[in-house]
């Protein structure tokens, strides 16, 4: 399974009136994971963009476990959970400072022509670097 993980440090701006991170900063934490992940493939959204690729969040649901608080340290492990055809589904895992798991999530993101706005295909540029990354025996 094809994983990444990153490291980010909880904002005050990113904290509610309760002093918890704002629920809807999820899906902010789930979008560093992703780009962290497809980055890690060589695979950047600017890249795609300009080949007219676009890729929209078409499913996310988020399961709350612990409240984490501004200043702490988190850790986003995302991992991509099966191979794509027209879309990528993504598991999300976020744990705090104490390595304790605060936070799981899914999303799913569709591959879309930014012209016509209609769903495509993985792209074969995408699916030869995550063939590279999966079986690196082949390069």
């Amino acid at each position: 399974m094809l994983s990444s993980k990153c490291k980010i440090k909880v904002r005050y701006d990113e904290v509610d009136k309760m002093e918890y991170v704002y629920h809807g900063n999820y899906a902010s934490y789930y979008h560093i994971g992703r780009t962290e992940l497809l980055r890690k493939l060589g695979i950047s959204d600017q890249e795609l963009e300009n080949h007219n690729i676009i890729l929209p969040v078409i499913e996310m649901n988020s399961k709350f476990i612990k409240p984490v608080f501004y200043d702490q340290t988190i850790t986003i492990l995302t991992s991509l959970l099966e191979d794509p055809r027209s879309r990528m589904k993504f598991s999300h895992n976020i744990y705090d400072q104490n390595h304790d798991l605060v936070n799981e999530g899914h999303t799913t993101i569709a591959f879309v022509d930014k012209i016509t706005r209609k769903p495509i295909r993985v792209p074969d540029t995408v699916l030869q670097k995550l063939e590279l990354f999966m079986n690196p025996i082949n390069q």
